[in-house]
């Protein structure tokens, strides 16, 4: 299965990589595709996530064609 991966603002910058499509054999959770898309870099727990431009956590499985987003946390003043 393939799933597209994109990561916004500073964790683009961060993890220097603004999408990747990922191949896997069978089916993931949100954090898998997180360990497998970065190489296991660590997750802050106000990461947000989301699949198919829906909010989503972390153990939420994704299937094949699904993208998947994830964004460091909203601040405001």
């Amino acid at each position: 299965m393939t799933i597209t991966v994109k990561f916004f603002a500073s964790l683009r910058e961060s993890l220097n990589m603004s999408q990747i499509e990922l191949k896997s054999d069978g089916p993931l959770s949100v954090r898998q595709v997180w360990l497998s898309a970065t190489h296991n870099a660590p997750f802050a727990p106000n990461t947000l996530c989301a699949i198919n431009h829906e909010h989503a956590n972390m153990e939420q499985q994704v299937i094949n064609g699904d993208e998947v987003a994830f964004f460091p946390p909203v601040t405001g003043g």
